[in-house]
């Protein structure tokens, strides 16, 4: 279901979201029992208090947004701030809007927009509402924020203040000293107006001088010491181009954004606590001012995403890609949503991962291995299985041709999925052969073998899985002692799925690929990037914990379903994990490049 596919009935609604009721659920609950949003009118578009007031009741019962700046590529945090927006419009006949906050020219490129749309698509979200499609800028929505910048000035609510930064600075105070009022700070309106016009024509060079709302240089909340709303900054914007030189700051832009789209609920995280009061002060002026409609959107703050072995700060991110510490921000190692989508999580994964950690208020640690167990969940009753060997050697069946016959090869199958849910048509079984030669892993046989160990060891049998029960004889070595065959015999008559099966006994079954029709693979096995918990946390370099162990390539048999899989086609690697066709390197049917997804069990909580 996408985000713009209303649920059933609100009753539904509530039952669904029982198991994951949080604080933000119980506020949207609260405002539809109220009734506070009921009288919204929507125009079809954002806009102004008059466009809006033209308009027809708003369809949507709430309305959120997701506004990432399009600067880098989004990462695990922007993934669960994504299923929170779109998941909660979903659940409560509303509407998530898709909104680019592209008011910061010098970092923002139209890669990234493509980048986070195909994103926020990729983990199963729409922007589009019927014949709406709510895919928005914030620089479209300059104009008025200029002529909502005007409207402060003559109001008496904003001035231009030509101090240095430096001074600014001073003049702001600090928590435990009030400001001091700027020597600026009495200009009388239209003096203010005609040096902010001076400013939007280019008359004043960058840095020169700010537009600053005008609140109160004493206030507790040093947010609200006359911040800053407008600078002049000359740089050409992706959007408008060099329409502009005055640019406005995220902080005063943010509200009036949310306020144009008819926002109702606006969810950030706990950084951008301090600054709602003055989020509703520019909403609280604007409204008064006749330029925005009422009632205004609200601000909530939810804990913002901490996940062990990770980081998420996009200026360390692109350092590991600048420094060339991985392969791009699509390496699988990254926590970005395209490493993460390369590395083989699902979409659903992902979902179930926001869902599991669920929203609070709080900041807390995310154990990285609940990650990896969402992922294993999701996979399991998806993902076909098949035989890999890693680390191969080759196991010599000397009785063979004795008793099949020379070059004999049997064919045999094993089911794509174990466990099909009931009613399901089960996928086709996969087909491959045995013959006098096949692959083990270097670990399946022991000449002395420790206490417990089951596999081949001279006179130890075992089966082959999906065919023979095998005795095993010993193996070959060469000049320094390494194993280069392992030697068995096959027992007639054992082959799975025959009469004769249990016939005889054998204590273990091992994994293995037929030399006739193995495949050679490239196969990457990915491990955490980082080697401490909390890598950048405490003033710490990032760089100094990064795990030299973190991707180790090997050349693997796999069998031939293996290398007939398209690119990003999962598969559970019996024994090993589940594995993913790289989606950029592999190429079906000639060149196999899998990547290790994650393992069968959490390997890092012993």
């Amino acid at each position: 279901m996408t985000a713009s596919a209303p649920a059933s009935t609100p009753a539904a609604n509530a039952s669904d979201a029982t198991k994951i009721s949080n604080f933000l659920r119980q506020v949207i609950e609260s405002d539809l029992e109220r009734g506070t949003y009921a009288n919204r009118r929507w125009a079809g578009s954002p806009g102004d208090a008059a466009h809006q007031a033209a308009g027809t009741p708003d369809p949507a019962k709430i309305r959120t947004r997701f506004p990432p700046e399009p600067n880098g590529y989004l990462h695990i945090g922007h993934a669960k701030s994504i299923c929170i927006n779109f998941g909660l419009a979903r659940d409560y006949q509303g509407v998530c809007h898709l909104r680019f906050d592209d008011t910061n020219p010098e970092k923002e490129d139209a890669e990234y927009v493509s980048s986070i749309k195909n994103s926020v698509q990729w983990l199963g979200f729409d922007w589009n509402n019927g014949r709406e499609t709510n895919l928005y800028q914030a620089s479209d929505y300059f104009d008025f924020m200029y002529r909502a910048a005007e409207y402060l000035i003559e109001a008496g609510h904003a001035y231009v203040d030509e101090q240095t930064v430096e001074q600014m600075r001073i003049n702001r105070g600090d928590f435990s000293k009030p400001g001091v009022n700027s020597p600026f700070r009495a200009r009388t309106p239209a003096e203010n107006l005609q040096i902010f016009r001076e400013m939007r024509d280019g008359q004043h060079e960058d840095g020169s001088m700010v537009l600053r709302a005008k609140i109160d240089m004493a206030s507790p909340n040093i947010n609200m010491r006359d911040p800053a709303i407008y600078r002049i900054r000359r740089a050409t914007h992706h959007n408008t181009g060099d329409a502009w030189c005055i640019y406005p700051m995220y902080t005063y832009a943010h509200p009036i954004e949310d306020a144009l789209e008819q926002i109702t609920h606006s969810f950030c995280t706990l950084e951008f606590e301090d600054q709602r009061p003055f989020y509703d002060w520019v909403l609280e002026r604007l409204i008064e001012g006749g330029l925005l409609s009422a009632p205004p959107p609200r601000q909530y703050e939810f804990a913002r995403l901490n996940l062990t072995y990770v980081i998420t700060s996009k200026r360390k991110l692109a350092q590991l890609v600048y420094d060339h510490k991985v392969n791009g921000w699509d390496d699988p190692r990254m926590p970005t949503i395209v490493g993460l989508r390369r590395r083989g999580y699902t979409p659903a994964s992902l979902q179930l991962f926001a869902e599991r950690i669920g929203v609070t208020k709080s900041d807390s640690w995310i154990d990285y291995a609940t990650l990896e167990g969402c992922l294993r969940e999701d996979l399991e009753l998806k993902a076909h299985r098949g035989m890999a060997v890693l680390d191969p050697v080759k196991l010599v069946l000397t009785n063979w041709d004795e008793e099949f016959g020379t070059g004999h090869l049997e064919p045999c199958t094993q089911p794509a999925l174990p466990n099909v849910p009931e009613g399901t048509e089960p996928p086709p079984a996969r087909h491959f052969s045995m013959g006098k030669e096949v692959w083990i892993e270097r670990t399946d046989y022991e000449e002395v073998p420790p206490k417990g160990y089951k596999r081949l060891f001279p006179g130890n049998k075992v089966r082959l899985k999906g065919g023979y029960v095998i005795e095993c004889t010993g193996a070959n070595k060469d000049a320094d002692g390494q194993i280069t065959e392992v030697l068995a015999t096959v027992i007639p008559g054992t082959k799975s799925g025959t009469s004769g099966a249990d016939s005889v006994k054998a204590k273990a079954a091992i994994t293995w690929v037929g030399v006739a029709d193995g495949v050679q693979a490239e196969v990457r096995m990915y491990d955490r990037l980082f080697l401490d918990a909390q890598p950048d946390a405490g003033g710490k370099d990032f760089i100094e914990s990064l795990n030299p162990d973190s991707l180790k390539v090997i050349t693997a048999i796999v069998e031939p379903s293996l290398a007939k899989a398209r690119p990003d086609d999962k598969f559970q690697f019996e024994r090993h994990g589940y594995f993913v066709a790289d989606r950029v390197d592999h190429v079906q049917g000639t060149k196999p490049v899998f990547n290790l997804a994650v393992g069968l069990k959490d390997s890092w909580g012993k």
